[in-house]
Formats: structure tokens, C-alpha cells, sequence
């Protein structure tokens, strides 16, 4: 008895993945323009903060938040897969906060900003009486390159415990932001970072960038931070 050959097709690549890929990063374009439009009525200066977990972006928001609240009306986004255990540190300094649950998902997007500024508004103020919303996005340096929220401006941040060659490996992140800010500056010893290695590998994938080093931890760490994003406020306002 002859046994009859049964043809197993080959896997063919399906473009289905790409098209709504497409679709999804074509409808946050769309919702993020309409979410700078806002902002800009509103003469709200929105900065965004993306980094790996670990690199102390909370820390960070907290006192930048606590050293611009006397002098600016500064309130926070802040998104977490599950816990609202950064919301609950950011609210120490004074400032409004609101929590952004993503459940699974590792970023983001303009339809949840958009869904959380309907729902919310900060310390009993509406959109237009504040001057600067912060958004603390979730601990990751792949997905939420590809998601504009409508900021004026990015700071990516790389903490000196994650190696000089995170720019390297997570190039895209460090393409779309605006600013580099390494924080734990003051364990950079400690832990042998070497600064001008950190700088050529930014360098490399972003000509031009600047970096401000940073500490949470010891008086006058924030200073350069502070001193640029003021100087970034002025312009806006000017």
C-alpha cells in the first residue's frame, strides 16, 4: 500500500499585524494632535517622562514636582500596569495626581490621557488653571516611543545603575525625546558610570542631544533639571 504524501504549506507572512498597527499608531497620531491643540488652548506645558523600571523616574517627579509647585500650578499623570503605588508617592508633594491603570498594556496612548483629562479635574481646577502637566509613563524604553500624548516635551531618563549602553540598545526612545537625563548621579562612582562613554553612545544615535545629570537623593540635584525646564516655561509663556 503506497502512503500518500500529504503538501504542509509553508507559513505565509500575513501583512493583517502590520495593517492594524498601522491603524492603531494613525489613530493616537490623530488623538495627539487634538490633545497638543488642547494643551495649547488651555496654555498647559505638558512634559513627558519615559524610562526603563528601576531608573527612579518617581523620585524624580516627586521633588521636581514639590520645587516647581510654589511657583507653577503642576499636577501629574501617572500610569502603572496594576498598582497606584506612584500615584499614592507622587501626592506627597502637594500636587494633583491622577492614576492611569493599563492592565496589560506596557505604555500610553493618547485615548487614555484623553479619556483621564475628561475624567478628572486636578485639586478642583479645570485644564486651563494649570501651567504644567507632568506624565510619568510606564517603566519601559520600547512601546512608548512609538505613542506621541500630545507633550511639548520628552525627557528620557537613564539612570547610571543601567549601563552606558542602554542608547544603544533602545535607540528609538532616545530619537524621539527631546532630552536626556541621567539620574542616581550620586552613587555614579560607586557603581563606575562612565560618563563619557553614556555621552558618545547618545551622541551616536542622537547628534546634538543634551544630557543634565541629576540626583533625588542629595541638595541641589535637580538644579540643572529645574533650571531647564524653567527656561523652557519662560519660552513658552514669552
Amino acid at each position: 500500500m503506497t502512503a500518500t504524501r500529504v503538501a504542509i504549506p509553508r507559513p505565509v507572512a500575513i501583512p493583517r499585524m502590520v495593517e492594524v498597527r498601522q491603524k492603531i499608531l494613525k489613530n493616537n497620531d490623530v488623538l495627539a494632535a487634538a490633545l497638543r491643540m488642547r494643551f495649547r488652548e488651555n496654555g498647559v506645558f505638558v512634559v513627558s517622562l519615559v524610562s526603563s523600571p528601576g531608573a527612579g523616574k518617581t523620585a524624580f517627579l516627586e521633588k521636581t514636582l514639590t520645587a516647581l509647585g510654589p511657583d507653577y500650578r503642576v499636577a501629574a499623570l501617572v500610569g502603572d500596569l496594576a498598582t497606584d503605588n506612584d500615584a499614592v508617592r507622587l501626592a506627597r508633594s502637594q500636587a494633583p495626581v491622577r492614576q492611569i491603570t493599563t492592565g496589560t498594556v506596557c505604555h500610553l496612548d493618547a485615548a487614555m490621557i484623553e479619556k483621564a483629562l475628561d475624567d478628572w479635574h486636578p485639586g478642583g481646577r479645570q485644564l486651563a488653571d494649570l501651567d504644567v502637566l507632568f506624565i510619568e509613563n510606564v517603566g519601559n524604553l520600547v512601546c512608548p516611543s512609538s505613542y506621541d500624548l500630545g507633550e511639548n516635551l520628552r525627557a528620557v531618563l537613564l539612570s547610571v545603575t543601567e549601563g552606558e549602553d542602554k542608547p544603544l540598545k533602545y535607540p528609538t526612545i532616545f530619537n524621539t525625546s527631546d532630552i536626556a537625563v541621567v539620574t542616581k548621579i550620586d552613587i555614579a562612582d560607586a557603581v563606575e558610570f562612565d560618563w563619557a562613554a553614556a555621552a558618545a553612545n547618545i551622541q551616536a544615535v542622537r547628534p546634538g542631544m543634551r544630557m543634565i545629570p541629576a540626583s533625588a537623593k542629595v541638595r541641589g540635584g535637580l538644579d540643572q533639571w529645574l533650571e531647564f525646564l524653567r527656561g523652557n516655561l519662560n519660552s513658552a509663556n514669552g
